[in-house]
């Protein structure tokens, strides 16, 4: 089977993501509700005083955050994919990727209270 080249394979990528989102929204809590707090805080953003530069970082944080959740998401959908059954090592995948939420979440609290606060 040949592959999509070019503009086709933009489309196809760009109609993918799309699909990657809206089954992000309908199926991954947690991606909902650091979705919502997105959309809330980059609003937000456009109403402090602080630089252009400071805003791209606190939106940056924000997006890094949805990344790492939805990746995280990957992984849990994937080792349930597999097994329901439990596992110590589908455990520990499951728990490294809470980690990485946990620390992208505490890199973006971070950055919003210090360029907030300093």
């Amino acid at each position: 089977m040949e592959k999509n080249r070019g503009i086709k394979r933009l489309v196809f990528a760009l109609l993918y993501s799309w699909q990657g989102l809206r089954s992000a929204l309908k199926h991954e809590e947690a991606f909902r509700q650091e979705f919502i707090g997105f959309v809330a805080l980059t609003t937000y953003s456009f109403f402090l005083d602080v630089t252009p530069m400071e805003r791209l970082m606190m939106i940056s944080t924000l997006v890094l955050v949805m990344i790492v959740e939805v990746l995280n998401s990957a992984i849990e959908t994937t080792i349930d994919r597999v097994s329901y059954d439990k596992h110590k090592l589908s455990g520990r995948a499951k728990d490294y990727g809470s980690f990485a939420v946990l620390m992208t979440i505490l890199i973006a609290t971070a950055t919003w209270l210090t360029i907030l606060f300093a």
